[in-house]
């Protein structure tokens, strides 16, 4: 550290990006240029070693600083400044402990020292104390009121504290009183950000580059916008030009590769995600990123083995730990009791649950945990697999493996993939209710989603608005929706004038979804978990994907080597649904009359 403090706390999945905070040293930091002579030691003068340390540690000669600091404060030992400076040296080492006492001298000798408040402030906030952090920002505001390094800092504490609107206060406050603050344009960038403001974000961070051109990590994560706002090549472009001014940005590269990705230059988003990993040898986010777009491409031997990364990433998944040993395929499980934990998405868990009979034919007695809305479902998966809600774990078990963990264990290839047609059933009393709910059949019955979980990453490319569809619901079927969620605006369309008969409201969970996809002739979805339940169910399954397609559907293909009854249609542009939506009409007239 020199004068900024940088976290890297993730935004959406794929990308990093940082915030910061900024050190202050007090007023004879900002004199430096004008002491260059006072560099040779003068061993007798307390001043004089502050202002050569001060110079030095400008210079990032940063043992020589805390040396002259260390030094004028045993030849003045109640000189606060010098305190104050030798914590921003020791915060550069990491030596975040001692920094504190350094800033508590500093204040114990100089209470009204606004400046080592708020160089506190920034190292509890390193240490993940961040209620402390933000009472010190307090308190150097308290004290000089106009401290615009303070209210940024503030607002960087409040972002940490999950307080966005207070965040954005701070900085706006900071604006304020230094119009020219490129640190606080990037930090209330990273907060819209947050927020889903994008084209405000996108402009806070073009104002930091625009006041400090140099500014790597505004590059950085002006490309993160660019990238969710689905400018690609303008992505690229921003990952570049953070790349030239900081060559060594592993960030940066692994955000690339995520674009890249995203546009379908596989083999050049391997290489970034290489180059970030080579510069950092421990950067999951990288590793998993790789595991993703290795699977993608069918390379399951290696993205298998990588995903396992996910485990240590920012936010981790899959790496619940217990007294048993973790099993990834190496030990024999026959007669031996395996506990399979669920991770990730309902969609996920439907894929992988396919995985418990494997298990059970390698002699393992198989305890599965799932999510609430998918227990009573899988209980009926196989009366061979006891199936736990998601909060319960097994009296006793000498094995445990995340689900998604189970294909590298079991050595699954693009070969090899269990494929059973069909390997979840409805229940039968459920569905002869249904039946009878549901419009006779004298023309066939078509059911739909067009929207997934708004939580959902990608789901601003995934999903897809009712009207769109529209030119699907001249065809002569009888139309049902499985959507659960509407949105405002849906419920007028729906009668008048699509016809879609509604039941996602009376849906109470996947058992009831599996009865009524049971009784249906085909279903036409996004990517959600109805995609993936008819799909486990054997039924007709058409899936509409967007551009940026999730890794299990492979990349240029119209079939899914996980569900043999799906046929894929995906975008060629992702600014369009409409090729899309008449490549799926010109099926349904080989389906139904339109």
């Amino acid at each position: 550290m020199s004068g900024n403090r940088e976290d890297t706390p993730p935004l959406a999945k794929p990308f990093t990006a940082s915030i910061q905070a900024t050190f202050q040293q007090g007023p004879a930091s900002y004199q430096f240029a004008g002491y260059g002579h006072a560099i040779a030691p003068q061993p007798d003068s307390a001043e004089a070693n502050y202002t050569r340390g001060s110079a030095l540690k400008e210079q990032k000669r940063l043992a020589q600083a805390l040396a002259a600091f260390d030094r004028a404060i045993a030849l003045k030992p109640d000189y606060a400044e010098a305190h104050n400076s030798r914590g921003i040296v020791l915060a550069n080492f990491d030596r975040l402990d001692d920094a504190i006492a350094a800033f508590d001298g500093a204040i114990a000798l100089k209470p009204d020292y606004a400046e080592a408040y708020n160089n506190r402030g920034i190292v509890l906030q390193d240490l993940k104390r961040l209620d402390d952090a933000l009472a010190n920002f307090d308190k150097a505001i308290a004290l000089q009121p106009g401290n615009a390094r303070a209210h940024n800092n503030r607002g960087v504490a409040l972002h940490d504290l999950k307080r966005p609107d207070d965040a954005l206060a701070s900085h706006d406050k900071a604006i304020a009183l230094k119009p020219d603050y490129a640190e606080a344009y990037y930090n209330r960038g990273i907060v819209l950000q947050d927020l889903k403001r994008l084209d405000d974000a996108l402009a806070d961070f073009e104002r930091a580059i625009g006041l400090k051109p140099n500014y790597a990590p505004a590059h950085n994560n002006r490309g993160v916008v660019l990238a969710n706002l689905n400018r690609l090549d303008d992505a690229i472009a921003g990952f570049d030009g953070a790349i030239a001014l900081k060559p060594d940005d592993a960030e940066a590269y692994n955000n690339r590769g995520n674009v890249l990705q995203d546009l379908n230059r596989l083999d050049d988003a391997l290489a970034n995600f290489d180059k970030a990993i080579a510069l950092m040898p421990d950067f999951a986010e990288a590793y998993s990123n790789q595991s993703y777009c290795l699977l993608k491409m069918g390379r399951f031997e290696q993205g298998w083995r990588l995903h396992e990364w996910r485990k240590k990433t920012e936010r981790p998944v899959g790496n619940r730990s217990f007294q048993q040993p973790l099993w990834l395929g190496g030990e024999d499980v026959a007669n031996r009791t395996l506990f399979v934990h669920w991770e990730q998405g309902l969609g996920d868990t439907i894929q992988f649950c396919r995985y418990g009979k494997l298990l059970k034919a390698r002699g393992a007695r198989v305890v599965m945990s799932v999510q609430e809305p998918l227990h009573r479902l899988l209980q009926q998966m196989s009366p061979d697999i006891e199936v736990v809600s998601h909060n319960e774990v097994p009296a006793g078990f000498d094995y445990h493996c995340p689900l998604m963990s189970l294909p590298l264990a079991l050595g699954t290839t693009l070969q090899n993939i269990p494929s059973e047609k069909r390997y979840i059933f409805a229940d039968e009393q459920l569905r002869r209710a249904w039946d009878m709910r549901l419009p006779p059949q004298t023309k066939p019955r078509i059911g739909v989603v067009w929207r997934g979980s708004p939580q959902h990453r990608n789901d601003r490319n995934r999903s897809i608005d009712l009207p769109t569809l529209a030119p699907l619901f001249s065809a002569d079927a009888h139309w049902i929706s499985l959507q659960k969620e509407l949105r405002l605006g849906d419920h007028a369309l729906l009668e008048a004038p699509y016809k879609i008969v509604h039941y996602g409201d009376e849906l109470k969970d996947f058992s009831d979804t599996a009865a009524v996809l049971d009784l249906l002739d085909l279903v036409i979805t996004v990517d959600t978990s109805v995609a993936h339940l008819a799909g486990a169910m054997g039924k007709q399954v058409w899936i509409l994907l967007p551009y940026k397609s999730d890794w299990r559907w492979l990349s240029d293909r119209d079939d899914s080597p996980w569900y043999p009854t799906a046929r894929l249609f995906r975008q060629d542009d992702m600014h369009s649904w409409k090729n899309v939506i008449a490549r799926v009409r010109a099926a349904l007239r080989d389906f139904v009359q339109i």
